[in-house]
């Protein structure tokens, strides 16, 4: 049977999303320098080099030598080189070792991105078979999740660097915004359903296998807080002596922040110049918290997000718990035959709005914003990802995807955390109500922080 073609308006949608995406990735690189690039400052970090490398590995590897017919490599050794941790594709070099890949050059590298690029897009110029298709689809995610490490691997390299260079010299000034009074949202128990389950014929919608399938979850009653928790919120933690109260903190989460030292947030600093006596590390150099006190707190571990909220007297959402508010927000999916149809700008029905709905990557700002004055659940997309009570596992009925694509997301449901949400990091275009994110609990780099929840009997 031969297999099934996608159809002329799907791979001319595809091939304009991979125009668009690959040139942001660039994009986001444009502030750097060829050194900056090569820095490697932590063990979950990359070189954004090696970022570059590997999203076009990603496309050789899975699509183009399967699907293009007489594709040539563009060097053997990258096959291997550039492999991050598909073990069923044989060896590749430990992560720790990608700051040490001076060779390649970058202009290697770039290269290599341009060779990739016009080998798929003349493949998009032809008839494509299903199974292709999906896999560019699930690329183009991909890329975009590096986006988002991209930005926060910088960020973390700037930071480390004893002159704390700003990625970009962009002015923000002092945000005047005062967060609203923090409230509550209730919900009543519900037998709802989580996740979604995708057409095997479709190539128009997109998730990723830890999305499916589509499940009945109880919920019991359940409270969310209308906002995230502000700096200005997180430091009355640190100053009631929040970080040497052992009652609050989960045995691992005490032991990991008394092994590191924690006493704030990554990339806090005592700053006596200040009101506040803090100062924080943003994408655009320190600036005072007293200037940044109204605004999300984050780079927070699920260690520090718990013990947060032991203090405040509440808790963490599951992940249920913030799928089934967020699925009610009424711009993120259209109900279909009781299946959740995916929109390709989940936040907002008006493509040229979805940047301006939430604080995503294209606004442009690169840290989380105050909330509005506005009632209602607000921040649930962008600003900062959301530590959730929920370990990351399997849905019932959970299949990863066959082959090596198989390893992207199933083995590593152990030891993890669900976060929700996205950040001011995350591309528009990625989001989704049922997108689930997923770290160890001690992890800081990334733009993470808290929403409250309590139960309804409260």
């Amino acid at each position: 049977m031969s297999p099934t073609v996608a159809t002329t308006a799907a791979v001319s949608s595809l091939l304009a999303r991979y125009k668009t995406i690959r040139q942001t990735t660039r994009q986001l690189c444009s502030p750097l320098s060829p050194e900056d690039m090569m820095v490697q400052s932590c063990p979950e970090a990359s070189p954004v080099k090696w970022h570059l490398a590997h999203t076009s590995w990603f496309f050789e590897t899975f699509v183009l030598r399967e699907f293009a017919a007489g594709y040539q490599s563009f060097h053997p050794d990258f096959r291997w080189l550039f492999n991050s941790y598909y073990n069923s594709l044989g060896d590749m070099p430990e992560k720790k070792l990608r700051a040490s890949f001076s060779r390649p050059p970058l202009d290697a590298i770039l290269s290599y991105r341009a060779h990739v690029d016009a080998a798929m897009i003349a493949l998009m110029q032809h008839p494509l078979e299903d199974e292709a298709a999906r896999r560019i689809a699930l690329g183009l995610e991909h890329e975009q999740q590096h986006q988002e490490l991209i930005a926060t691997d910088v960020k973390h390299a700037l930071f480390t660097n004893p002159l704390h260079p700003p990625y970009t010299e962009a002015a923000h000034p002092k945000t005047e915004a005062i967060a609203p009074p923090l409230d509550w949202v209730d919900f009543s128990p519900a037998l709802t359903e989580i996740g979604l389950t995708l057409d095997p014929a479709s190539t128009d919608t997109f998730a990723f296998d830890n999305e499916t399938p589509r499940h009945p979850v109880y919920i019991a009653p359940y409270r969310l807080a209308t906002r995230l928790i502000t700096c200005a919120e997180y430091l009355a933690f640190i100053d009631q002596n929040g970080y040497n109260r052992p009652e609050l903190w989960l045995s691992e989460g005490w032991t990991t922040m008394r092994a590191e030292g924690w006493q704030a947030p990554l990339y806090w600093r005592r700053d006596e110049a200040t009101n506040s006596g803090w100062s924080i590390y943003t994408m655009h150099g320190f600036r005072s918290l007293d200037d940044l006190s109204e605004t999300p707190v984050c780079h927070l571990s699920f260690f520090e997000a718990d013990a947060y909220a032991h203090w405040a007297g509440h808790r963490l959402p599951t992940e249920f718990e913030w799928e089934h508010a967020a699925s009610q927000l009424g711009v993120l999916r259209k109900e279909v035959d009781s299946q959740p149809a995916l929109l390709t700008y989940p936040l907002s029905e008006n493509k040229a709005d979805a940047a301006t709905t939430a604080n995503l990557l294209e606004t442009g700002k690169l840290h989380p914003t105050p909330a509005s004055a506005l009632s209602g659940l607000q921040q649930i997309f962008g600003d900062v990802w959301e530590w959730t009570a929920s370990g990351y596992t399997g849905y019932p009925g959970y299949k990863p995807l066959p082959g090596a694509l198989g390893e992207y997301n199933g083995k590593f449901m152990s030891s993890q955390v669900v976060l929700r949400g996205g950040s001011c990091v995350t591309p528009a275009t990625h989001i989704r109500a049922t997108y689930r994110n997923f770290f160890s609990p001690a992890t800081r780099w990334q733009f993470s922080g808290l929403r409250l929840a309590q139960d309804a009997t409260k």
